[in-house]
């Protein structure tokens, strides 16, 4: 680790193999796991809790204060699990009064100018492409991919194993399984090519789709087609957390593309 032109306060616990590049600056009240390696000109603040075996990339900012007027100078953390690469200029900020901490899963990549802000909640197994941007509060599940330039509007859901296409803004709930695209952002399909990759067998993607199919495809709204869905279907893991998704969903789920949005 022993670089002379990075400054390490005394108060940051860094396990022994860190490895920090000149010109980066860790303030106090940081912890870095093992195998870690934080690129030149990276700035982690106070409250980073960072896990083992992470590549920080050249300019990013890791746990700085949140931008957002009501932060009043609360001891709130930002958390980021094993085996995250954070690339270049990327800016995660520290949770406020709301959660105390912004959570970053394991095995994530952070592509390049990327923004996570206050009080996000971002699951395990995440790729998020260069500059897709994330406001305040937002819950974003396992296994999600935000293509380029996807601008996510506060307080938002994203389901597990979602897939959102490039450019897009999301303004509504997106739920697991699916792929979201057009603007506005509508329902297009079921993420099949990544639930194939993750070893969804054909039955299970099937029994996927026939959901949505029921949900964006028939003549119901979102209460009716959830109670047929409910009836008609056979209880599993997967039509289960698609129902409670969308009865746990605050802003409202997506349209899809062939309703009024």
């Amino acid at each position: 680790m022993n670089q002379p032109l990075a400054y390490v306060h005394p108060g940051a616990k860094i396990a022994k193999n860190v490895v920090i590049e000149p010109f980066t600056t860790i303030y106090s009240n940081v912890t870095i796991g093992e195998g870690t390696w934080i690129g030149s000109n990276v700035t982690i603040m106070e409250g980073a809790r960072i896990g083992k075996n992470c590549n920080i990339f050249p300019g990013s900012v890791i746990s700085a204060v949140p931008q957002d007027l009501k932060y009043d100078d609360e001891d709130t953390l930002t958390v980021i699990g094993d085996n995250v690469t954070i690339r270049e200029c990327v800016t995660i900020n520290r949770g406020t009064t709301d959660k105390m901490k912004t959570v970053i899963g394991n095995n994530c990549l952070i592509m390049a100018y990327c923004h996570i802000a206050h009080d996000c909640i971002v699951g395990n197994n995440c790729i998020f492409s260069n500059n897709s941007t994330l406001a305040g509060h937002i819950n974003v599940g396992d296994y999600v991919v935000l293509a380029g330039m996807t601008a996510v509007h506060q307080f938002v859901s994203i389901g597990n194993h979602a897939f959102v296409t490039g450019g897009s803004l999301v303004r509504k709930d997106v739920p697991p399984y699916v792929k979201a695209g057009r603007e506005p952002l509508s329902y297009v399909g079921i993420n099949s090519v990544g639930l194939r990759r993750r070893g969804f067998t054909t039955e299970k993607i099937r029994e996927i789709q026939d959901i949505y199919r029921m949900l964006y495809q028939k003549n119901y709204n979102n209460t009716q087609a959830s109670d047929l869905i409910e009836a008609e279907m056979e209880a599993t893991p997967e039509r289960d957390e698609i129902l409670q998704f969308i009865k746990n969903s605050h802003r409202g789920i997506m349209k899809g593309y062939f309703k009024s949005n």
